[in-house]
């Protein structure tokens, strides 16, 4: 497969930016010579300044650690990897694949990877073999970072059979002789290394990030990204999450994601914040002793854990001081307008919802601390982004008026726009019509300039001529006090063409039954009228979900209907 990445535009050179974006760019330092390095951006700057003594991470184990690592010792750190890189024959362009849990390590890694020019690909530490090799494969990894379980489970059966890779650095033993066989030490290996490293003049349109996205169907996508993304991660981080130097901020997101990569590691650290990094997966109890204890200002999160959190009720929360919080983000799926209330009521603060995708690389769409909000919208798109509503057929784009549902179109030449889909040209170029980005998602534009998520393309209802999103009809379920999650589907009926079914859980306190199948029927066909309401509802005790939160509507589909169920490598609770 070829290593060269084709520009997004066609020979003509890059496109001029908007001015938002020259703005965004001047604020950023470069390389000499024009260069841009998003690892010189988000720590070495930031040392040269003066601002080395402040924290940049303060570290959560999950066994109740807490460490505190400066800028100044982020960098040498990342500075030491990236010697250790070097040394093993690791070059620019070469492909370094991460898969371990939140620990420093991971943080210097990904920084002295992307200081020595080497394409950093993250891996969700849960993922099973089958997931870890299809990614590796496609992505012709070159290094891998992780610790001896994943190693020995997950990578060493098959490891013979990759060539491609040349180093494996394990996170946690204190020789080589303590690691797996063929694997060096990362720890002892840093130890060794010298703490400054003369960063790789890479340039603005350099591969620096491989991401990973499952399809519906076949192989996962890897979305690539470029070290130019690096103006857009720190702008939106400013404009979408208020994000300013010296604040307390966490992103609940793991770097698996792109979220976490994104907003977990880059941009916060871009903007100078200190980052709140939690090794634990969700528990109550433990979440809001961190907002009270650790003073966050700015609180990133995802729609699931917002519910989850919901679910225990607000009385799970009295007694704490969160009078530090600032600021309440949330990304990943839609967020619910009791979601957003539920902030007000228990924080003092909304939740700030906003829209982006892994192949936008940055968010596109905010509620920002400026705005109103209006629950349940997405909000409106950042300065230097241009969306619209349009319909598509053939090759014929049409922008629709406000009010009507279509599809989400960005206009392309944000700096953190994906430049392929690795070794798939065919398929990048499908989702560029027209002078638009086609994002696959439905929404619609109302006359103040709110967008609001209707659903992906291929979860779209039509019954009896009604256009249904999902969204809306699990909005009204989730409104209703016994109702903790909903997923909703189309599923086929010969008169209509297809009726609403709807999958929900329940909170604590409540019990399943044709009673209250029946009660929350009733409140949808008040809430949405008997056209968009569900036909059936079904209880369940959980609904398949990714292991980033996003609920599986098309898995719920596939099996309600007996279709193939495409790539389930991120589902949530796959053996590992």
């Amino acid at each position: 497969m070829a290593r060269e990445i084709a520009s997004v535009h066609s020979g003509k050179g890059d496109p001029p930016l908007a001015t938002v974006w020259e703005a965004a760019r001047a604020r950023l330092d470069g390389l000499p010579g024009g260069g841009l390095n998003i690892a010189h951006e988000a720590l070495d700057r930031h040392v040269a300044a003066g601002h080395g003594a402040q924290p940049a991470l303060i570290w959560l184990g999950r066994n109740g650690q807490r460490d505190v690592l400066t800028y100044a010792g982020l960098a040498a750190d990342a500075a030491r990897f990236a010697n250790v890189l070097r040394a093993h024959g690791i070059e620019r362009g070469d492909r370094l694949f991460l898969l371990c849990s939140r620990v420093p390590a991971l943080y210097a890694a990904t920084l002295g990877a992307l200081k020595a020019g080497v394409v950093v690909s993250p891996l969700f530490a849960a993922f099973g073999p089958e997931p870890v090799r299809a990614r590796m494969e496609i992505g012709e990894a070159s290094v891998l970072v992780t610790t001896a379980q994943h190693y020995k489970r997950k990578v060493a059966p098959w490891r013979a059979e990759m060539p491609t890779l040349k180093l494996v650095l394990i996170v946690g033993p204190e020789t080589d002789a303590d690691a797996p066989e063929g694997c060096v030490a990362l720890g002892p290996a840093m130890s060794a290394a010298a703490d400054s490293f003369e960063t790789e003049p890479t340039r603005s349109e350099d591969m620096a990030l491989l991401h990973f996205t499952s399809g519906t169907t076949g192989l996962p996508k890897g979305v690539v990204h470029v070290h130019q993304a690096v103006v857009a991660h720190a702008e939106t981080g400013r404009l979408a999450l208020d994000l300013r130097p010296g604040d307390i901020y966490w992103c609940t997101a793991d770097p698996g994601w792109v979220t976490g990569m994104s907003y977990g590691i880059i941009s916060p650290l871009c903007n100078r914040v200190t980052l709140v990094v939690d090794e634990a997966e969700f528990d109550l109890e433990r979440w809001y002793s961190i907002l009270e204890r650790e003073r966050v200002q700015v609180w990133y999160t995802a729609p699931t854990a917002i519910r989850m959190m919901m679910r225990a009720g607000a009385e799970a929360a009295k007694g704490r001081d969160f009078s530090a919080l600032r600021f309440l983000a949330s990304v990943g799926e839609p967020l619910n307008a009791e979601c957003v209330l539920w902030g007000q009521q228990v924080f003092g603060l909304p939740f700030h919802d906003n829209w982006w995708q892994s192949e936008t690389g940055g968010i596109m769409i905010a509620n920002t601390a400026a705005m109103d909000i209006k629950p349940g919208a997405m909000g409106k798109p950042l300065p230097g982004i241009e969306a619209g509503i349009v319909q598509v057929e053939g090759e014929a784009v049409t922008v629709l008026p406000d009010g009507e549902i279509g599809e989400l179109a960005l206009r392309p030449g944000w700096p953190s726009m994906m430049r392929a889909y690795l070794g798939q040209p065919q398929r990048y170029a499908r989702v560029f019509k027209g002078g638009w980005y086609l994002t696959g998602d439905l929404a619609m534009r109302d006359s103040d300039g709110y967008f609001w998520f209707v659903g992906r393309a291929d979860d779209l209802i039509k019954s009896a001529g009604h256009l249904i999103g999902p969204f809306e009809v699990e909005s009204a379920l989730i409104e209703h006090k016994a109702v903790a999650e909903a997923a909703v589907i189309g599923v086929p009926d010969e008169t209509a063409g297809e009726v609403v079914k709807a999958f929900v859980t329940l909170k604590a306190g409540h019990e399943p039954g044709d009673a209250l199948e029946r009660e929350l029927r009733g409140h949808a066909r008040k809430r949405l009228g008997p056209a968009v309401a569900p036909r059936e509802i079904v209880f369940r005790q959980t609904l398949p979900r990714t292991r980033s939160g996003k609920i599986m509507r098309r898995l719920l589909r596939a099996r309600e209907l007996g279709l193939p169920e495409g790539d389930l490598s991120t589902l949530e609770g796959d053996a590992t």
